[in-house]
Order: C-alpha cells, then structure tokens, then sequence
C-alpha cells in the first residue's frame, strides 16, 4: 500500500487528499464521526482517517466484524492514512511506499494546542452524554496523552526513523515546510517514486493559506523542553527537512534522549490508563 505516516498535523490528511486527486484509490472517510463539527477548521478539506490508522495487522485486517480482508497485492497502490504507532505494528508486505510526513516541532506544537483548542470550545457547546460544557471539556481533556506535545513529536518521529531502520522498507520523509516552500519539486520526487499519479491534480489541492502555525504565539508545552532537547530536536528536524542521512555524531545523543524520555513519560501514560481503568470500572 501507498502509506501516509506521520504525527498528528504533520500535514498527513493533505498528503491523503493529493493522493486521491491524483488518481490513486484511497481508504478512509473525509469526516470520521462528528470531525465535520467539532475540528472542521483544522482541516476543511477532509481527515481521511480509517480503521487502519491503527496499523494493519492482525488486529484489523481482517476487519473484526465482516470479515474483509486487505491482500497486499490487490491493494499495492490504495492510499492510506497509518499514524506512526500504526506503521510500526504493520506488516511488512503492506509497506509498498510510506510517505513520511514531519512537521517543525514548534509549529506541530502550535498547531495541535489550537486543534485541542477548538475541540474544547465544540464540547462547551455541545456536551455529551447529559454533561454540561464544562465536564465534557475536562472528560476530554482528562483523555489527553500527558506527554507534552514536543516530546510526543521526538519520540513518535525517532521511533518512525528506527523501524525503518531495522526492517528496511521504502520511505520518503517529506517536511511539511518543504511542501509548502516547493509544492512542485516535493510532489514530483514523491509522484515519481510512487510510479502513478496525476501531479498537476495532486498540486491544485495545496493552499499556502492554511500554513499557519508559524504564526501562532508559542504554547506553553514549549517551554517544558530544555535548552539541550531543544537544540537535538532542530537538529534531527534539519537532517531531515535537508533529505540528508542523520550524522552519526547525533546518534548517539537521538538514542540516548529517546531512552531517557520514552522511560519518563511512559509512566505517566501507564498512570493515565490506570485511571482511566479505574473510571471505567465504577
């Protein structure tokens, strides 16, 4: 499959929307569930989000309730939104293209308060369940992963660069920032790769206009990064936003800020579940 990876606002839905422009068959809904409400704004053009956005593995492939199964042959050039978790858990034969999407991480962190932003201003309004605003807004927020959003984008983005690593498939990082700076170039080297796909469709679908958030104020999970964090993450981002190989002088350090970090907040994602667990339960 032709697989469009990355963290959340990495840029992954308008990979999504070009490919299908472009002519290739795709997988996964425009507005899942109530998306078209709550976080149009985010992306007025679509999510394009399935079930596999989870990994296609034995978990949902076969899909649990009707029994429908992806080959890989028949589905070689289909489209599909995997987020990063997802591609680790995917089977190799699926792994035809992976387009990999990342974002600056400042921006990616600007980007995601706004989105968590607007769906708390939705739920204010439309509260579920018999709730009011303000216990809809603090169910929500309560669900949240407690890892700041900067520390979120390192590990999901280094733990993307390892599996490559080990199982070898072919991937093409692509930065959001690119695309926007030369849609043209970005789009041809991807389309080329692929083999198929009308470019001049695919390129009608970007709109600078949505490229945002280098302009929004910092967020305050910026400011829990450290000076030393801050200055590997510009620096892994740079290796990739140049297409070029990480230096091996900044292997060492990526290994060692991924152990340390994924160790602490794990943690707090295992306390979260517990509660979550708890809450269930009552």
């Amino acid at each position: 499959m032709v697989i469009v990876t990355g963290t959340k606002r990495s840029g992954t839905s308008l990979w999504m929307r070009m490919l299908r422009e472009a002519g290739l068959p795709s997988i996964g809904e425009a507005f899942p569930a109530v998306w078209g409400d709550s976080i149009r704004d985010a992306n007025p053009h679509g999510f394009y989000e399935s079930r596999y956005r989870l990994g296609i593995y034995f978990a949902t492939n076969p899909e649990p309730t009707t029994g429908f199964y992806l080959t890989a042959k028949a589905t070689r050039l289909h489209a599909v939104k995997v987020f990063v978790p997802g591609v680790i858990r995917t089977e190799r034969a699926y792994l035809h293209r992976v387009v990999a999407c990342m974002r600056e991480w400042r921006s990616y962190s600007r980007s995601i308060h706004r989105l968590t932003s607007q769906e708390d201003a939705w739920l204010q309004d439309n509260p579920k369940d018999g709730m009011t605003g303000e216990e809809s807004v603090a169910k929500a927020r309560a669900g949240r992963s407690p890892i700041p959003a900067p520390v979120e984008w390192f590990l999901e983005n280094y733990e993307l660069v390892r599996d490559f690593a080990v199982r070898r498939y072919a991937m093409n990082f692509m930065t959001y920032e690119r695309l926007m700076d030369d849609p043209e170039a970005a789009l041809n080297r991807i389309f080329e790769w692929i083999g198929t796909g009308d470019i001049a469709k695919a390129l009608a679908c970007v709109d600078r206009d949505l490229h945002r958030a280098p302009d929004y104020e910092p967020v305050p999970s910026e400011s829990e990064v450290s000076e030393q964090d801050a200055a590997l993450f510009d620096a892994f981002y740079q290796a990739i936003h140049e297409g070029s190989a990480l230096p091996p002088e900044l292997l060492g350090p990526l290994n060692d800020t991924w152990a340390r970090l994924s160790e602490e907040y794990s943690k707090k994602v295992k306390e979260l579940e517990a509660n979550r667990s708890r809450s269930e339960t009552l």
